[in-house]
């Protein structure tokens, strides 16, 4: 399945392909570098630069004043070292910009900064010649990570940095900054909680980030009341924070350490921060600092030398050469390390391969085991990387403890992501229920399931429930209630809301980990847009006043959240344990799922937990195993402390509309 419509639209795909390359030189036969000190490495106050350019002949490095403009104030020939690297020692106490410019075959290249470089000035044109260590706020050493048991535990949110402050009503001083998102104590419309207070409330664990590494689509010289707006799936430089979400993106050490200021806050506040990685393309092939230090290396190729296209942005990478995997690799744990990332959600997963995969896993590994793993198990079209090699949903059994997301549910609940008038399970669309059900357990094996009525898989691909990121919504295509909307038309408000509702109540009772879009939880909206990727803030920003209007909606999200997190029967971390514990309810009617966690699953205090969904228009009556039951969860109602009791004596138990009901015994 390709990934959704925003990669497929991106405007800069034809303009940023490299020339063709008919005749490709043998890519293997160039010298590779082991060694751990690739870019800018330091002691004490001194630099020194390796850079991997097996086929220069020459490669100079260049020193300026500032990031962009001005004539260069000294000019170094680096020395060639082993395995394809050049070096350099800076005199101690240099400072200001760098480039690097290969001479290969008789042509000097452009000057770039290196692929390796942890510190830019504006707009990511040069390195800086800083050490980011340095760049710390109060207390930075003393940051840890919030606890974490196990991956089921996981409740994460998306959110886009600018998004989350942007509204004129946020309350929040440094909108659209790293900042903004570090800043507490901020009220909207009607003294809402906003924020991070807001995410706090909620009761998410993990916060994921629409990519905060720099990016190409903003001009970072540009004012910020320019209203420039992008979602930054266009990568520049993979190991430095986007300078247009600090307060001044001209001065390297500001970015870094105003992210790192954001790390810090979320994790005082008990949240954990899941950075969104974008390891598969870059923005403009060209013209990258890849293509002018080791030409053709770092991207696959058609076998008539054009650049091959699975991302549908005009290049892939080629993460299965040695060089191109470490610096993956190498890139990723840097965040980890240097930042306190505590997960990270790979773009298009799918187009990588999954000997990296592994690779990052047991990298992070040896900085945290807690550290999450996560990403689209797909790619935007054909690769020269044969299937069986790529980190697709199809080979996560080859990737243990790593996760991917699972379409099938999300367009099991809601209908086909770019079938917009197509309704889902939720909405009464008939015949989706294996689908769902496929998400309940999910992706892994169980023996009530019939995997050949699946709408896309045909046999589960997660080895433990720990593998499925259940959702759905995210940034991509249009948000849950504009989906809902359009795929239901004549619905009234109070219709569309029951459908939301049980949406999430199926995400958020499912086995595996749940993922909800900030501000799903009171019925954002983007007015119908369905790829807002560049879209103005009117569209993208979260209306906090939407919070204010459907608090009945949020309460229901903030209990529901609650709910999971307090039960581990919904949180079972092994297949084993879903299979022992989870069953299927049978003699159930069209359009409905029952099914019941027994025997205290997962330790959990309620013994049986019976957990109906009926996604009908109309109400249905849904046979249940005989006895007493507590009423926790009805339609829009939820309380853990029980909303009344329920004996229905062998009679199947009515179930509302477009509604879920849960049963406790």
């Amino acid at each position: 399945m390709i990934r959704p419509l925003l990669l497929l639209l991106v405007l800069f795909s034809a303009a940023s392909a490299a020339p063709a390359q008919p005749l490709l030189p043998d890519f293997a036969k160039y010298p590779t570098y082991n060694g751990p000190d690739l870019g800018l490495t330091w002691r004490g106050s001194q630099a020194t630069l390796r850079v991997w350019a097996p086929t220069a002949v020459a490669l100079h490095l260049r020193l300026y004043a500032s990031g962009t403009g001005g004539t260069a104030r000294a000019s170094y020939l680096m020395k060639k070292a082993e395995g394809g690297t050049w070096t350099y020692t800076l005199p101690a106490g240099t400072t200001g910009f760098y480039t690097v410019q290969a001479t290969i075959g008789g042509k000097k290249m452009a000057e770039v900064a290196d692929p390796y470089a942890h510190a830019v000035g504006i707009n990511g044109q040069r390195g800086a010649v800083l050490n980011p260590a340095t760049a710390q706020p109060p207390g930075w050493p003393e940051d840890l990570r919030p606890a974490l048991k196990q991956l089921t535990d996981v409740v994460i949110g998306e959110v886009h940095v600018r998004d989350l402050s942007m509204h004129p009503q946020s309350g929040i001083r440094n909108k659209g900054k790293f900042l903004g998102v570090a800043q507490l104590g901020t009220r909207g419309p009607g003294g809402v909680s906003t924020g991070l207070d807001h995410l706090v409330e909620l009761g998410l664990t993990h916060i994921h980030l629409l990519p905060t590494n720099d990016f190409a689509s903003i001009d970072e010289t540009q004012p910020a009341s320019a209203n420039r707006y992008n979602w930054g799936y266009d990568p520049l430089n993979y190991s430095v924070p986007e300078g247009s979400y600090a307060t001044d993106a001209a001065n390297p050490t500001v970015r870094i350490r105003e992210f790192k200021q954001l790390v810090q806050n979320l994790h005082i506040q008990g949240l954990r921060v899941v950075l969104d990685v974008v390891y598969n393309h870059t923005a403009d092939a060209g013209r990258s600092a890849f293509e002018q230090l080791v030409p053709g290396y770092y991207y696959r190729h058609n076998p008539d030398g054009t650049l091959s296209n699975a991302t549908a942005c005009g290049n892939e990478i080629a993460s299965e050469r040695p060089m191109a995997r470490k610096l993956i690799v190498e890139s990723v744990t840097y965040w980890a390390r240097e930042y306190h990332a505590d997960g990270f959600r790979f773009d298009l997963m799918g187009v990588l391969d999954i000997e990296t995969m592994r690779a990052v896993r047991i990298a992070l590994d040896q900085q945290d085991h807690s550290i999450i793993v996560y990403g689209e198990g797909w790619t935007a079209g054909p690769s020269p990387l044969p299937e069986a090699r790529r980190a697709v949903k199809a080979n996560v059994s080859k990737l243990p403890r790593i996760a991917a997301f699972g379409d099938e549910l999300r367009d099991g609940v809601k209908g086909h992501y770019a079938h917009q008038t197509e309704p889902g399970f939720a909405s009464g669309q008939p015949g989706l229920e294996e689908s769902v059900k496929f998400g309940i357990v999910a992706a892994t094996q169980h023996p009530q399931l019939d995997y050949t009525k699946v709408n896309y898989a045909k046999a589960p691909w997660a080895d433990s429930p720990g593998q499925a990121i259940n959702y759905v919504a995210c940034h991509d295509d249009r948000v849950l209630w504009d989906k809902l909307t359009v795929a239901n038309p004549g619905a009234s408000e109070a219709e569309l809301i029951k459908m939301d509702l049980l949406s999430n109540t199926i995400v958020f009772t499912s086995q595996g980990i749940p993922f909800l879009p900030v501000g799903d939880e009171f019925l954002r909206t983007k007015g119908g847009a369905h790829n807002s990727y560049n879209l103005p803030d009117s569209v993208n920003q979260l209306d906090w006043a939407r919070k204010a209007r459907y608090e009945s909606v949020y309460e229901f999200y903030r209990r529901l959240i609650a709910l999971r997190r307090a039960h581990p029967a919904f949180r079972l971390a092994t297949t084993e344990l879903v299979q022992q514990h989870l069953e299927f309810l049978p003699n159930q009617p069209a359009g409905t799922i029952a099914y019941r966690l027994k025997d205290h699953a997962g330790g959990d205090t309620w013994q049986n937990i019976v957990v109906l969904f009926n996604g009908n228009r109309t109400a249905a009556n849904m046979p249940i195993p005989a006895g007493k039951y507590t009423v926790v969860l009805s339609g829009n109602q939820l309380n853990d402390s029980g909303l009344g009791t329920m004996d229905p004596g062998g009679v199947a138990v009515p179930v509302l509309a477009s509604s879920a009901m849960i049963l406790v015994q």
